[in-house]
């Protein structure tokens, strides 16, 4: 006998389901509308950067406005082409060659993902979207993480077609949780972007209640959410920094926990479940998908851990850059990888602190400097995942 399910709709319930209506981003729809209306006159537009923490609305918003704006451009006659670029997928914007090979394949033009010099792509990208009258929407979402990897000349560069073209016109949106990208960039390259900026603010547990009751009620079956069960959840995401994304997770995987459990309906424990469960694999997910180098600092850290835990000749009970660089030198020969300088290793343990698998609180040493003082934040379950994968793939 086929067990009942508990949902209706499961993808109304993931982050990436565009509803036609957004609570409570009303006001950031009319500002990012505001500055890409032009297109609908074939004029220019400025180019906008998106700023706001994770889950806060800037993806789902601007994905929103680009439908929005392309249908109004099908129904007046005008071309507006979307590109959507997601910076942290794998291999996609790794070097200039591939980020545009990407864009030029949404295009509908083949490129080979290595072999031709990257002055023949660029060529091919310009002639592309010169082709015709037409407006091309370029969307770089984690554009910080763009940056990271090859710099900021690659914006110089699009804007410096974008001011070449003849009979297109070429706008980029930046979406970035780095609420100081922006500063960081080349004086030549704030000057070429003239961007315009929004900011998305977190929502509060009242906000997210709204998000949460209106999608499940489309998400689930009838009468098997509880009010106190979305209340829970809601609440849970505000003290993540006001994240809708983490909300939507925990709502979705308690009803699959539920449905798995035989329950009828979704109770509080099934989110207590839930939270676990997502805090255990997106850790665990994350890790797996860095490269070598990241999860050799990572493994460092964890190793050097062990000793503190051990008090193996360990007097200090801090775990600081410099013994993690130590370690990782020693692991990189143990393991026939090459060894980075410690200011790259510095760089790396930054990294996986932004992504939430480790703490690195600066501190200063007084006239010796500045150091990262590194702790894990990770449970004991998520830790022991780590390291078992770890160890399987280093020595």
């Amino acid at each position: 006998m086929q067990r009942r399910t508990l949902f209706a709709d499961k993808n109304v319930l993931t982050s990436s389901f565009v509803p036609e209506n957004i609570p409570h981003r009303e006001q950031e729809i009319q500002q990012m509308s505001a500055v890409l209306a032009p297109a609908l006159r074939g004029y220019h537009t400025s180019n906008l950067f998106v700023y706001g923490t994770c889950g806060t609305g800037k993806t789902i918003c601007s994905r929103f406005v680009l439908s929005q704006l392309e249908q109004a451009a099908r129904q007046q006659g005008i071309t507006i082409k979307t590109v959507y670029i997601n910076c942290k997928m794998e291999k996609v914007s790794d070097t200039e060659y591939r980020l545009f090979a990407q864009i030029l394949k949404q295009l509908g033009e083949d490129v080979p993902y290595t072999g031709l010099p990257t002055d023949v792509v660029y060529k091919r990208f310009f002639s592309k979207i010169d082709e015709t009258e037409q407006t091309v929407v370029l969307v770089l979402d984690e554009i910080d993480t763009l940056y990271r990897k090859i710099g900021d000349d690659i914006l110089y560069n699009i804007t410096r077609i974008s001011n070449e073209l003849k009979k297109a016109r070429l706008a980029v949106v930046g979406i970035t949780n780095d609420t100081s990208f922006y500063d960081s960039l080349d004086v030549r390259v704030k000057s070429s972007l003239g961007s315009e900026e929004i900011m998305f603010h977190p929502y509060n547990a009242v906000q997210l209640k709204d998000i949460l009751t209106m999608r499940a009620a489309t998400g689930f079956a009838a009468g098997t959410v509880p009010e106190d069960v979305i209340n829970k959840c809601a609440a849970l995401a505000a003290q993540e920094h006001g994240d809708a994304r983490r909300a939507l997770d925990l709502l979705r995987v308690a009803g699959e926990v539920a449905e798995r459990n035989g329950s009828p309906t979704i109770v509080e424990e099934h989110v207590d479940m839930a939270e676990d469960k997502i805090d255990l694999d997106r850790v665990t997910e994350t890790v797996k998908s860095q490269p070598a180098q990241s999860q050799i600092v990572l493994q460092s850290v964890i190793k050097i851990q062990e000793d503190v835990a051990k008090k193996e000749k360990w007097t200090d009970r801090r775990i600081l850059t410099g013994d993690v660089f130590s370690r990782y030198e020693e692991l990189c020969r143990n393991n026939g990888l090459k060894v980075l300088t410690q200011r790259r290793v510095s760089d790396l343990i930054g990294e996986l602190d932004m992504l939430g698998i480790i703490n690195a609180k600066i501190v200063s040493k007084g006239r010796h400097g500045r150091t990262r003082e590194i702790t894990m934040p990770v449970n004991d379950v998520a830790l022991a995942k780590m390291r078992g994968f770890l160890d399987g793939r280093f020595c």
